[in-house]
């Protein structure tokens, strides 16, 4: 049995593997995440888009029932707005979610 001259010899056969596709960078991956879905516990905002007539005041009354909250919209629309008298038909507001409603 100690010669057998049809079997394979594989004495000389290492383990592993070598390939030649690059390997993955991850360099770059952050930990962590977005969404800007609204939670239960925050109501989203919504937008309006400004019509001829229109003023902050007006926006407030029929979103919030209160038109003395008009600084509410002027201060979520800063990116967009400089003075709150000059609005314009067709400028899209972020109407902030009603912080006084209890829903």
């Amino acid at each position: 049995m100690a010669n057998q001259p049809n079997k394979p010899d594989f004495s000389n056969v290492q383990s592993g593997s070598e390939t030649t596709a690059p390997k993955a960078d991850f360099s770059n991956v952050q930990s962590g995440s977005a969404s800007t879905a609204p939670t239960a516990d925050a109501p989203a905002a919504q937008t309006y888009t400004v019509v001829s007539g229109d003023s902050l005041s007006k926006i407030a009354k029929k979103y919030y029932g209160n038109a003395n909250r008009w600084r509410e919209i002027f201060e979520a629309n800063r990116d967009q707005l400089d003075n709150p008298d000059l609005i314009k038909p067709g400028q899209v507001l972020k109407i902030p979610a009603d912080a006084d409603s209890k829903s």
